[in-house]
């Protein structure tokens, strides 16, 4: 495992007045500062599932398959900058993290079975149940979802029981038929086909936005701050969540495979950000997310700024 050094250091100086001006001119290596986390992630979740031999050992190797193979480690780095604006440890920041990244991970090991969207390739290799086999992936999902519950209830998280309690409702949540489970479900509806911009923006805040909230949320959870900071942040997470997926859907329509590291062109047919939007009409929607997402971090000045490059990043972004 990385030291703890190893995480990026944010200012933790505390929110500042919420009169305060969004900042949004000052430089950050977000580049450095990702790759720093996404190694210490990678090397935590190397920790958290350890090989195990004998008959258990295919779904274990399926889990590390899915959750050692890289990534951007977006999630566990909002986890980890959020709680870095109060001053919260990064030992503790870090196991958050590393739940709501093994529940991503579950997802897109689900999410690529052909019973789902049918892909065959994640991250530029073989989807897990291409790698091994449908019911291995099934059962590689299954535990790292379970497992991300046992990592946020271990006192090592936090010594406050309460505050355990509210990181596990959160994510539980946010996985689930309220959250990212139930906006699968509408998007294999059949009134996906015909949904209007409303409709698909709910769609996408509850498939993908409600991880992200629980990512940006879940600092000021750790820190025991008052509603304020939490408010602050989830309405910066709603934005987020949204600028993207439009960013995902023109991806689709302008990636290649070999860039955006899975199959392209998969949501030809469907109604999408982009095709009710158009091209420009989605980058511009995009572009005023990202100038409301980094409004609402007023409260916080400049110790927000890496969550304002982050922003920007999610619009930017090739893959």
């Amino acid at each position: 495992m990385a030291s703890e050094a190893a995480a990026p250091a944010v200012t933790s100086g505390g929110p500042q007045s919420a009169t305060s001006a969004p900042v949004s001119g000052a430089a950050v290596d977000l580049d450095g500062l990702m790759a720093s986390t996404a190694e210490t992630v990678t090397n935590e979740l190397d920790r958290l599932i350890p090989e195990v031999a004998g008959p258990r050992g295919p779904v274990i190797e399926a889990m590390r398959y899915s959750a050692l193979s890289g990534g951007k480690r977006l999630r566990p780095f909002l986890v980890m900058e959020s709680a870095g604006l109060f001053g919260v440890p990064a030992a503790q920041s870090l196991r958050v993290g590393c739940a709501v990244e093994m529940v991503h991970c579950y997802s897109l090991i689900h999410d690529d079975l052909p019973a789902m969207d049918d892909s065959d390739t994640r991250r530029g290799r073989p989807a897990v149940h291409k790698a091994f086999d449908e019911a291995i992936a099934i059962l590689a999902g299954d535990a790292l979802l379970t497992q991300a519950f046992e990592v946020l209830g271990e006192f090592a998280t936090s010594r406050d029981a309460a505050v355990r309690a509210a990181l596990v409702v959160e994510l539980a949540k946010a996985s689930g038929a309220a959250g990212m489970v139930g906006g699968q479900m509408i998007d294999i509806s059949p009134a996906r086909e015909t949904m209007g911009y409303d409709a698909i923006a709910e769609l996408e805040a509850l498939k993908t936005g409600e991880l992200i909230r629980f990512s940006c949320v879940s600092g000021a959870i750790l820190a025991g701050t008052g509603e304020g900071e939490r408010m602050a942040l989830a309405g910066y997470a709603a934005d987020l969540g949204l600028a993207f997926q439009v960013a995902d859907d023109l991806l689709d329509v302008t990636g290649t495979e070999e860039q955006v590291g899975k199959p392209v062109g998969q949501d030809d047919g469907l109604t999408t950000f982009v095709t009710l939007l158009g091209l420009e009409g989605a980058r511009k929607k995009a572009e005023d997310l990202v100038e409301s997402a980094c409004a609402h971090l007023a409260p916080f000045g400049a110790s927000a700024d890496t969550l304002r490059a982050v922003a920007r990043f999610v619009v930017d972004r090739s893959q």
